[in-house]
């Protein structure tokens, strides 16, 4: 009787619990994930363009007392392809130099012709780049035409100003050895700003 009385009272007790029946939860919605195209910062580089730059030149030979430095100007162009966060490219440059080489009149570097490949990271609306080639000097010594291959490398920044024209600077040293079968070595250190309009 008190087993009987015991499940009576356990009966009255739960039925509360199932007098509506089972609850049934919602399922809460399954959001998809949504896949983003990745958009590299900054501006697209990719294209031609044309330009001009002024610097200062200091050139130094293997103890041949030809030496000088004095200001220059010139003009370039190249293309760039943007590749991302990367950008390469090629640039031919061309310097009229008239640096003085020693204490002789008439002895003097007259101009620097290079064609470089360049290749850097993009930074928003700047471009960090090294820059590598080969360069060509004309030179005038002891009343002689004088012209030489050499090397050319160094660093470069370039920033848009919006997306037609770029401001920036470069630094280059240039290597000549033997220069003309003379048998003088000379290096440059050049140190440029430049302008530049993008098609």
């Amino acid at each position: 009787m008190k087993t009987i009385a015991a499940l009576v009272a356990t009966a009255a007790l739960t039925a509360p619990a199932f007098a509506g029946g089972p609850t049934v939860v919602a399922e809460e919605p399954v959001i998809a994930p949504v896949e983003t195209a990745y958009v590299a910062p900054g501006l697209d580089w990719t294209g031609a363009y044309v330009g001009a730059q002024i610097g200062y030149g200091d050139v130094d030979s293997n103890g041949a007392a030809l030496d000088g430095n004095d200001w220059f100007g010139g003009v370039h162009a190249g293309y760039r392809w943007d590749l991302g966060n990367w950008v390469a490219g090629s640039e031919l440059s061309y310097d009229a130099n008239n640096i003085g080489l020693g204490a002789v009149d008439g002895d003097e570097l007259d101009s620097v012709l290079a064609l470089k490949l360049t290749a850097g990271r993009e930074i928003g609306n700047s471009l960090v780049y090294g820059t590598l080639g080969a360069a060509r000097a004309e030179a005038s010594v002891g009343g002689v035409d004088l012209s030489d291959n050499g090397l050319v490398y160094g660093l470069g920044f370039d920033y848009a100003v919006n997306e037609r024209w770029t401001v920036g600077g470069e630094v280059t040293e240039h290597k000549f050895d033997n220069f003309d079968a003379s048998g003088v070595d000379f290096d440059a250190t050049t140190v440029k700003a430049k302008v530049g309009m993008r098609f």
